[in-house]
């Protein structure tokens, strides 16, 4: 089956916002390729890959943000907690 993954690998790792963002740009690329070759204008074609852009670029830079917050979080993590709480058992 195409969706079970092996044994040996039970966790893969998450795509990273690199992986993410080569999609995003080649989509980029595709889309107005695409649109052209249906019979979309050059013009409407070309807007559609600018809007695309700005999407993609707009998701890169939140997407960097998370990582660099998920990297802080991580190292603050394993410390001592001074806010009173404590684990319910």
């Amino acid at each position: 089956m195409p969706g079970r993954r092996s044994s040996s690998d039970p966790h893969p790792a998450p795509d990273t916002a690199s992986d993410v963002i080569r999609w995003a740009v080649f989509s980029c690329v595709l889309v107005p390729v695409v649109l052209v070759w249906y019979g979309t204008s050059l013009a409407g074609a070309t807007g559609t890959a600018l809007g695309l852009a700005a999407v993609t670029a707009l998701c890169r830079l939140l997407l960097r943000r998370s990582e660099r917050c998920a990297g802080r979080c991580a190292t603050q993590r394993g410390g001592r907690h001074t806010r009173g709480r404590t684990p319910v058992d």
